[in-house]
């Protein structure tokens, strides 16, 4: 790990300051990816900039009738709250299934949305990767992909989007709301907040130099029967090869978002409108235009199956 400077944040618009005015300056809080990244020197950190103090661990109800999450809040506590139980199940269950508990207890929500990826590739430095180093090339392109993503890739990266909770926050049109150093704030559409690669796979997020995510909304519940299944290599402590958020609504929409299988959570309107016909079509729908490798076609197939499967526990929860 390489020297690096630190300090602990008492503000939201000082940790914002900081992080602009020192290049290569980072936010930490819980530490779960970033300092794995710095351990490999995939991170190297000028400056650290400690932001677990600065009161943004609470979940309070909107004028609007949502939730307001606070960046730090935890995952072991977000899932765990009465309201998210209740109201956005979905969302608690996409929690649980990710990381182990210990993890849980120090992975923030701010933090999950900002992970990084899990592709082998990524993490060796002694391959090419155009997210890590840009412009060195794609090492799996040609090697092994088979965790990999199969929708929104491009020619200069098919790396996966890891988060479970990202699933699920996409699937409720969460909006996460941010401050940069000047004290602008605003609020970004998780539809948006993400980045497909292009030509720029190492640009992940719309956020600016120093922008800090101060929080995260979910609109007023929708009620109805959620579902949140993950398949993967062992039953726990894995990342997904494919997991399905749904969700049907008391307004009669039907709803879905993917992980696994995209560069960033995965969700199009042409699977929502399919949520009528069944799985197979709700498949077709999502996979419109999917980019596979001979490593991880299956995971096509693997859809529909998950699908399915949701459907079936739709069923029997009616």
């Amino acid at each position: 790990m390489k020297p690096f400077t630190y300090e602990r944040a008492t503000s939201v618009q000082d940790a914002a300051r900081a992080a602009g005015s020192v290049q290569g300056a980072r936010f930490i809080a819980g530490g779960t990816n970033l300092l794995d990244l710095m351990k490999l020197q995939i991170e190297t950190p000028a400056h650290l900039i400690d932001v677990n103090h600065l009161g943004l661990d609470r979940i309070e109800e909107t004028a609007e009738g949502g939730l307001r999450i606070g960046a730090l809040v935890r995952n072991t506590d977000l899932a765990a709250d009465r309201r998210v139980r209740r109201d956005y199940a979905v969302l608690s269950r996409a929690l649980v299934s990710g990381a182990s508990g210990q993890l849980r207890n120090k992975a923030t929500t701010g933090g999950n949305l900002l992970q990084r990826t899990r592709c082998v590739y990524f993490y060796d430095t002694r391959m090419p990767c155009n997210k890590r180093k840009p412009g060195s090339g794609c090492g799996a392109l040609e090697g092994i992909s088979r965790a990999l993503a199969i929708m929104g890739v491009s020619d200069a990266c098919i790396a996966q989007h890891p988060s479970d909770m990202a699933v699920a926050m996409r699937l409720l049109d969460a909006n996460v709301e941010t401050m940069d150093a000047t004290g602008a704030q605003r609020a970004i559409p998780i539809a948006d907040f993400h980045l497909l690669p292009g030509d720029t796979p190492d640009k992940e997020t719309v956020l600016k130099p120093g922008e800090i995510i101060t929080s995260v909304t979910l609109p007023k519940p929708l009620g109805g029967t959620h579902v949140y299944r993950k398949v993967r290599d062992r039953s726990s402590y894995a990342f997904a090869l494919v997991s399905v958020a749904a969700v049907w609504g008391r307004d009669g929409k039907t709803r879905f978002a993917f992980g696994g299988i995209g560069a960033k959570p995965w969700r199009v309107a042409e699977a929502d409108a399919a949520g009528r016909t069944g799985a197979k079509a709700v498949a077709e729908a999502a996979l419109a235009g999917a980019r596979t490798t001979p490593h991880n076609d299956f995971k096509k197939l693997l859809v529909e199956r998950t699908l399915t499967s949701v459907f079936r526990q739709k069923e029997a929860r009616a």
